[in-house]
């Protein structure tokens, strides 16, 4: 659990964006987004070499 002290006449907007960052720090929203739906370990590893692969392509054609 999150906890964010507000301090004595602190803004609350700005205790806020604090609690965002921290929020997104933990990586909270990202795991449940994953968790939503299985995907099977060998789709997920087609997409990591197909993302490698584009990923090399790019670079092939900057250095050319």
């Amino acid at each position: 659990m999150l906890i964010i002290p507000v301090k004595e006449g602190e803004n609350i907007d700005r205790a806020l964006k604090r609690f965002k960052r921290k929020f997104e720090k933990t990586g909270a929203m990202r795991q449940v987004r994953e968790r939503k739906q299985f995907i099977k370990p060998s789709v997920k590893y087609r997409s990591k070499v197909q993302k490698a692969q584009y990923i090399q392509r790019i670079k092939d054609e900057e250095n050319q």
